[in-house]
């Protein structure tokens, strides 16, 4: 079973935030670096950009497949974590902590309210795993 820690808030393309003051942290979930595997390569292509809530901010890439990276919130994309440049499998081995992806000040703060809470996303995992 996929890790879904409490205190975050989850997408039904499987990604996750957290939020502090207007920062919101963004990455993809244990379940879907699991999906994915072995990751290699991971780029944020929109810092300093304005994004959209369900954008693609980026792309991960994994022996398996290319992925859009979605952005969970609409707001000013002000960082993208350098430190997986070449190191992507941070994301397999990390995903909620070194392996975070980029960071989205918030624009629209009541669309968190759109996203999963850890209960439901359990749901669409346990759903996701079955197929």
């Amino acid at each position: 079973m996929a890790k879904i820690p409490e205190d975050l808030k989850y997408t039904k393309t499987h990604e996750w935030v957290k939020v502090e003051g207007e920062i919101a942290t963004v990455g993809i979930t244990d379940f879907a670096q699991a999906e994915l595997s072995d990751i290699v390569y991971v780029e944020v292509n929109t810092v300093g950009q304005q994004t959209e809530q369900d954008k693609p901010i980026g792309t991960i890439e994994a022996v398996k497949a290319v992925v859009d990276l979605f952005a969970p919130v609409s707001g000013e994309v002000i960082e993208a974590n350098e430190s997986l440049k070449g190191a992507g499998a941070k994301v397999n081995t990390d995903p909620y902590g070194e392996g975070w992806i980029a960071r989205i000040k918030l624009s629209k703060p009541k669309e968190l309210d759109k996203l999963l809470d850890p209960a439901p996303y359990a749901e669409l995992v346990k759903k996701s795993e079955h197929h």
